[in-house]
């Protein structure tokens, strides 16, 4: 099985293409596998500043199709060309694949370096692809290694101190644009009640921002605000509460944007205001920033007033992710022989199996057929040591190919690939989420392992 991960982030494009990418893209992985492409399965990582699919296909030759289907899909659901999807999207695989997913993790890959909503952002995607049936065995243990490995940077850099975030920076912004820096008695207004707008919050409350209002034209806030606190706004509601606000903040990314003239209409008089745009299709209309009293923060603010952090800690990070990925990748290609050590063990257990039944036909249950059994497995086990130990040595060199080829020439085995299990029934931890299924290889799914077929050799 190989890796390819489909890439539009804020370090190759603007963030207005990486908009309309992601647009209606949701669904992108489940039509996939719903198609004819040979993609087994796709996660999808939607954030402020990146849309990425990361999938799983059958071999090197199935990459070309798999790519075209995926844009083909984003296209069909955008309504952008193909060609200006082409263009945008990066291909990475294998490697490349896990490097990449393990940086962007760990917060280094992002607008906001080190930032600590990203690690969790991936989780999420994990979670939806499994609830979806979209994510296979390979891809499931990829996500959970890049959050283990965003935990080690975390814990061992400087860069997990730091508790930067996007909404972090935008909000030292808006102190730093506001008449009075004191959040206490700042009138703020939420637009949204997804996962962004609950780290908000909780950073408002950081800051003792009392006076918060929520607002979401999907009439969630009800429900939101009853976990999370604040007061939830609806249509009748909102005017009053805008002409109040003394900072606004766009977590929705929906299709209701706020327009100037909107603004413009209330009255406020001399207030002053802080209009902070986090949602990658914007919540707010541009031109907001071109009215008097009103400052405007997006997401490009953001990222030119990031800090740069400390060359010692980036270099730290990013030795803690080549390892962490290299070591998957070493792990990976070492799967790549279990099916061929699996067929080996299958067909020498049966040539066993048939001259065990020889011996204890013509002798029966006698000591002496006993003692012959025991030393054919003996010998048998002895046998298969060192084809067992040189295929994993030949994988982990990235040679299982040629493994695979000796059983076929020797052998006459068809060694075939165990296509890479759904985990969308699997049973859920409730502390973790995570799938019963997570730990199984999808290498070895439905076939007996290579532990159990040693202990019947």
């Amino acid at each position: 099985m190989v890796l390819l991960s489909l890439v539009a982030s804020h370090s190759d494009i603007d963030l207005e293409t990486v908009a309309k990418i992601s647009a209606d893209a949701s669904q992108v992985a489940s039509v996939v596998l719903a198609s004819a492409s040979p993609v087994a399965g796709a996660i999808t990582l939607a954030t402020c500043n990146r849309y990425e699919i990361y999938c799983e296909v059958p071999q090197s030759e199935d990459v070309a199709a798999a790519r075209s289907e995926v844009i083909s899909q984003i296209a069909a659901s955008t309504g952008l060309s193909q060609d200006v999807i082409s263009t945008a999207l990066v291909s990475k695989t294998e490697t490349e694949v896990i490097e990449h997913l393990f940086s962007v993790g760990a917060g280094l890959d992002s607008a906001v370096i080190g930032e600590r909503e990203i690690a969790g952002q991936v989780r999420r995607a994990l979670n939806e692809a499994q609830a979806a049936g979209t994510a296979t065995g390979s891809l499931v243990r990829l996500f959970q290694a890049a959050s283990r490995t965003a935990k080690d940077v975390g814990s061992r850099t400087s860069l997990g101190s730091r508790g930067l975030s996007v909404v972090s920076v935008a909000l030292e912004l808006a102190t730093d644009l506001s008449r009075d820096p004191d959040w206490s008695t700042k009138n703020v207004v939420i637009f949204g009640t997804g996962a962004y707008a609950g780290a908000t919050l909780s950073l408002l409350r950081e800051r003792a921002a009392h006076h918060v209002s929520v607002f979401s034209a999907s009439g969630r806030a009800e429900a939101f605000v009853a976990k999370r606190g604040g007061t939830a706004l609806d249509e009748s509601t909102l005017e009053a509460a805008l002409e109040q606000a003394d900072v606004i903040i766009g977590c929705s990314g929906s299709d209701h944007r706020l327009m100037a003239a909107d603004i413009a209409a209330l009255d406020r008089g001399t207030r002053p205001l802080v209009a902070i745009d986090l949602a990658l299709t914007h919540d707010f209309d541009p031109e907001l920033g071109a009215l008097e009293g009103v400052e405007l923060i997006n997401l490009e603010s953001v990222r030119m007033a990031a800090p740069e952090e400390q060359a010692q800690s980036l270099r730290q990070a990013r030795g803690i992710v080549l390892d962490a990925s290299e070591a998957f990748a070493a792990e990976q290609r070492e799967r790549a022989a279990d099916a061929a050590i699996i067929a080996l063990r299958k067909h020498t257990q049966q040539v066993l199996e048939t001259e065990v039944e020889k011996v204890r036909a013509q002798h029966g249950c006698t000591a002496a057929a006993e003692e012959v059994e025991f030393a054919m497995r003996r010998m048998m086990r002895q046998l298969l040591h060192v084809p067992t130990v040189r295929a994993r040595e030949l994988a982990a060199a990235g040679r299982a190919g040629d493994y695979i080829e000796a059983l076929q020439t020797l052998y006459g085995l068809e060694v075939e690939a165990q296509s890479a299990p759904s985990v969308k029934n699997a049973s859920r931890c409730p502390v973790t989420g995570t799938a019963a299924d997570d730990a199984v290889p999808a290498a070895e799914a439905g076939t007996p392992d290579v532990a159990q077929l040693s202990r019947a050799v």
